[in-house]
C-alpha cells in the first residue's frame, strides 16, 4: 500500500490550494471531468455500460445535463451484486478487481459493508480522500492518530488511516470495543486525536474518568458514522478533545467536512453533489432540504448520481474558513421514507409520481395517521390559488398508484415544512 505523505505546510488552515480557488474554476474544472468520468464508465463498467446506453458522454458537461441521467441507488447496488449473471462481485460498477488483470487495474483490498455490498479500495495513495478532513480537523505530520473505527469487513478503519498516512500521522489500530484496553493504550501511547464515533469517544473518556486515568495528550478528533449533536461537541470540548466531524460512505469516500467555521460542512473537491428530491432525481433549489446524490470522480469505482439515502440541504454563501466550496447542513435524517399502510408499501418515487401526473403541484406531502389498524392518509400539495377539480383528480391518481385512499388538502405555495420529508409517519404506536 502506499503511504508517502504530501509535503505540507503544517501552519496553513488549508490541505491544498483546490480549496481557496475560485467557485468558476471549480465548476469548469468538475465538469470537465465529469464528462471523461462518464465515458470511463461507460467504457469500463459493465453496469454503466448498460444504464447509460445511448449517452453521449461529450455532452454531459453541464449539471443539468447530469441531472438528466439516471439516479442509482444501494439497493441497486445490492441487487446488481446478487445477480447470478453480474461480471464480477461489485456487479459491474467498478473499473478494479483481482486475477490476471494488469496491476493498474488491481484492488488493493475488498471491503463488505452490511447488505452485504462489496466495495473495492484501489492503490492510489488516499484512496478514500480523507485526509482534507482530518487536516480541517487539526490533524498534522508527525501526529499519533488512535483510530476507534472497524477495521474488519467494514472500510472505515482503513479509509480514516488512509487519509492519516497522507498527512504523514501514525496511526495506531486501536478498532472497535475492548474500552478498558483502549484507555490504557492512550494513557501509555498518548495520542494526540482520536479517530472514531463521537459516542465510542465520550465511552472511552467516561471510562477514562471513571478509571482515574488522565489523558492529557488527546487534545483533537475526527469523528463521523452517527449524529453529532452541537450538545456532545460541547461536552468534549469541556474536557479538552476540539472534535469535528466528517461525512462520508463506503462506496463514496468523503463528501462532506467540517472546518473551524462550525457552519454546515464544506464539500470535498473530489466529488459533485447534487440536492434532489427524495423519490426522484429532480434537483432542488439552494436550501430545499432533499436526498445527497453524488458523482465521484474516482476512476476505480465510478459512481455516476448515487443516492446516498440522507437528507441535507445547501447553505448560501461561501465557508468563513476561506474555503470556497459549497456548503451542505450536514446529516438530516434518511430519504428512505417507504411506509406500509394497511398492508401495502407507499414510497416516496409514488408520491412524486403522483405530483408530477398534475403539473399545479409545486410540492407533495403524504402523512400517515391513525392507530394500528386504522390507517389514514392525507395528501398536502402546495399549489397556486384553488384549481377547480384539482381535489378530486388528485384523490383518483393516488387511488390509481397507491391502490390506497386518501384525503386531499390544498396548501399555500411554501406552506409545507421544508425537512425533505416526502412521507411522514405519524401514527402512534403503542
Amino acid at each position: 500500500m502506499k503511504t508517502e505523505a504530501r509535503t505540507l505546510n503544517p501552519d496553513s488552515p488549508h490541505y491544498d490550494a483546490l480549496e481557496t480557488r475560485s467557485a468558476e474554476q471549480r465548476e469548469r474544472a468538475l465538469m470537465s471531468a465529469l464528462s471523461a468520468q462518464v465515458a470511463h464508465a461507460q467504457a469500463h463498467a459493465a453496469a454503466f455500460t448498460q444504464s447509460l446506453a445511448g449517452v453521449d458522454a461529450a455532452q454531459v458537461t453541464s449539471r443539468a445535463a447530469l441531472a438528466r441521467l439516471p439516479v442509482i441507488r444501494k439497493h441497486e447496488l445490492l441487487e446488481r451484486q446478487r445477480d447470478a449473471s453480474a461480471p464480477d462481485v461489485f456487479g459491474g460498477f467498478s473499473t478494479i478487481g483481482w486475477g490476471m488483470r494488469p496491476a493498474a487495474q488491481r484492488a488493493l483490498r475488498v471491503f463488505a459493508s452490511p447488505g452485504p455490498i462489496y466495495e473495492p479500495e484501489g492503490s492510489s495513495t488516499d484512496y478514500w480522500r480523507m485526509a482534507r478532513a482530518l487536516y480541517a480537523a487539526g490533524f498534522r505530520a508527525g501526529d499519533l492518530v488512535h483510530n476507534s473505527f472497524s477495521y474488519h469487513f467494514t472500510p472505515a478503519g482503513a479509509m480514516m488511516e488512509s487519509g492519516a498516512f497522507a498527512i504523514g500521522c501514525t496511526v495506531f489500530p486501536a478498532g472497535t470495543g475492548q474500552t478498558e484496553q483502549q484507555v490504557h493504550a492512550m494513557a501509555a501511547l498518548k495520542p494526540a486525536g482520536y479517530i472514531g464515533t463521537p459516542s465510542f469517544l465520550k465511552i472511552i473518556l467516561e471510562k477514562a474518568a471513571e478509571s482515574r486515568i488522565a489523558l492529557p495528550s488527546l487534545i483533537k478528533a475526527s469523528v463521523g458514522g452517527e449524529a453529532f449533536p452541537p450538545s456532545l461537541r460541547d461536552w468534549f470540548t469541556e474536557r479538552g478533545v476540539i472534535t469535528y466531524q466528517s461525512y462520508g460512505t463506503a462506496d463514496l469516500g468523503l463528501i462532506a467536512y467540517e472546518t473551524t467555521a462550525r457552519e454546515g460542512l464544506v464539500l470535498d473537491e473530489g466529488v459533485i453533489v447534487e440536492i434532489v428530491r427524495p423519490g426522484t432525481g429532480n434537483p432542488l433549489p439552494e436550501g430545499e432540504v432533499g436526498e445527497v446524490v453524488v458523482t465521484t470522480l474516482n476512476p476505480a469505482y465510478p459512481l455516476i448520481r448515487f443516492g446516498t439515502g440522507d437528507l441535507s440541504a445547501v447553505l448560501p454563501g461561501p465557508c468563513p474558513s476561506g474555503r470556497s466550496n459549497t456548503r451542505i447542513k450536514g446529516w438530516m435524517g434518511r430519504a428512505d421514507q417507504t411506509a406500509k399502510v394497511r398492508g401495502m408499501f407507499v414510497h416516496p418515487a409514488q408520491v412524486a409520481e403522483i405530483a408530477r401526473r398534475h403539473p399545479e403541484v409545486r410540492k407533495a406531502r403524504l402523512v400517515v395517521s391513525g392507530e394500528m389498524a386504522n390507517d389514514r392518509m392525507l395528501l398536502s400539495v402546495e399549489v397556486e390559488g384553488t384549481p377547480e377539480g384539482l381535489a378530486a383528480r388528485l384523490a383518483e391518481t393516488v387511488r390509481e398508484v397507491t391502490k390506497l385512499r386518501s384525503e386531499i388538502a390544498l396548501c399555500a405555495t411554501g406552506s409545507l415544512p421544508n425537512d425533505g420529508k416526502v412521507i411522514e409517519d405519524a401514527r402512534r404506536y403503542e
